[in-house]
């Protein structure tokens, strides 16, 4: 393990983010922070648990839509040994009334989000802020990134990830040199020229990271109108280039398996990935992903059911078919039902001779006899367009078709 000073005050702020609006019916009702992953955890886990395996205490989870969602389940942060006396866990949430415009109420982006907590991060006086994103999947030893951070005297580290240019378009593409030192940032560039991108892991040095927040919220409201919007947006924006061109901003990369899942299309490719044994965030003891215990009776498969490269969480029934698929606790598949390179995540029932394929079921679906939800081939890499998204507590009806790319809102019945 790293070594660290013993008197080293961290602070870390999980960003759990707004609505979520690319994940659509999947995230109208939760927090997508409280989306599941792997049958048994939420999004929420991975940050909360690197934090907790680096020996952070002081964590702040910043929530701004449905957090009632997250609030049960984050249990105070007992399940990562966050429930302290003094410090531990805090949930951040909007309030009104408690200062300026630009202070109330939702923030409009992650930089935007920190401006209005400046003053409670300058009350905390950590040494070192620490800012992760809460829709990312990934296993990642936060000591040694804080002891290279520190080494570096950086004013800001990011960890960054190797992706396909394609993918950059989505997010903060980095350059940098062979000493690490970031020497250009693009904010979602049509274009991009590196396949090297911020993964929403961020390390500042706090005085600097107020008074440049402070420094750009003045530029960027020269009439000193106490407007609701900071103009600060996201990270990439503003923040990051600023820093960048004081000229102590340094990449360390991922060392593991890393996915933003903020969108269908990366949801489902995870747990692909998952079940083709890519995902190595379940392989480190000293690391281990914690979260609420579920509770419930093991998973069950019938004589006539059959597993093909799937997953199942406890309580679940099988006596269908169930290939490249994860399946959440207490789903029931029914006899000469098939469900193929889908996601479904709890108390689900597939009817007899029904099929689904390239689907993502969200909780207490009911999906008829001979229903089809979804059609996409087999085994294929399918766009966020093609894949069916079914938002939790719908019914589809028996024998009624669902076409792939369907979106069926919470609550709906076909």
């Amino acid at each position: 393990m790293s070594t660290l000073p013993a008197d080293l005050r961290v602070l870390a702020i999980v960003q759990a983010g707004g609505q979520g609006s690319r994940m659509d019916v999947l995230t109208r009702e939760r927090a997508k922070p409280a989306l599941p992953f792997a049958a048994s955890h939420a999004l929420v886990d991975f940050p909360l648990s690197a934090l907790a395996a680096a020996g952070i205490s002081d964590v702040w989870v910043s929530v701004q839509f449905q957090s009632s969602s997250l609030d049960s389940y984050l249990a105070g942060g007992r399940p990562w040994d966050l429930d302290r006396t003094r410090g531990g866990f805090r949930r951040v949430t909007p309030e009104e009334g408690s200062g300026t415009a630009h202070e109330d109420g939702f923030s409009h982006g992650n930089a935007d989000g920190l401006f209005r907590m400046r003053e409670a991060i300058r009350l905390e006086d950590p040494d070192v802020l620490l800012v992760l994103s809460a829709d990312h999947i990934f296993s990642l030893d936060l000591r040694a990134v804080m002891a290279e951070h520190l080494e570096r005297e950086a004013e800001c580290t990011l960890v960054t990830a190797q992706i396909g240019r394609q993918e950059a378009r989505h997010k903060m593409v980095v350059a940098h040199d062979r000493r690490g030192r970031v020497t250009e940032v693009w904010n979602k560039p049509s274009r991009p020229r590196y396949g090297t991108v911020a993964t929403e892991i961020f390390l500042y040095r706090p005085d600097v990271l107020l008074e440049e927040l402070d420094r750009l919220r003045r530029e960027l409201n020269r009439t000193g109108e106490d407007t609701h919007d900071t103009g600060l947006g996201d990270f990439g924006e503003h923040l990051v280039p600023a820093l960048v061109r004081r000229g102590r901003v340094y990449a360390a990369p991922m060392t593991g398996y890393w996915k933003d899942v903020g969108r269908p299309q990366a949801y489902l490719q995870a747990h692909r990935d998952l079940l083709a044994g890519k995902v190595d965030v379940f392989d480190h003891p000293d690391r281990p992903v914690l979260g609420p215990a579920i509770p419930g009776v093991p998973g069950w498969v019938g004589e006539d059911g059959e597993l093909v490269d799937a997953m199942i969480g406890s309580g679940s029934r099988v006596r269908g078919r169930v290939v490249r698929s994860v399946l959440g606790p207490d789903v029931e598949v029914q006899r000469g039902a098939v469900v193929e390179d889908s996601v479904l995540l709890s108390e689900v029932v597939v009817e007899a001779h029904a099929t689904v394929r390239s689907a993502i079921v969200d909780r207490g679906v009911w999906i008829g006899r001979d229903a089809v939800v979804g059609a996409a081939p087999p085994g294929t890499r399918v766009t966020d367009a093609a894949i069916a998204l079914i938002g939790q507590d719908s019914r589809v009806g028996r024998g009624t078709t669902v076409p792939p790319g369907a979106r069926l809102e919470p609550g709906s019945t076909t």
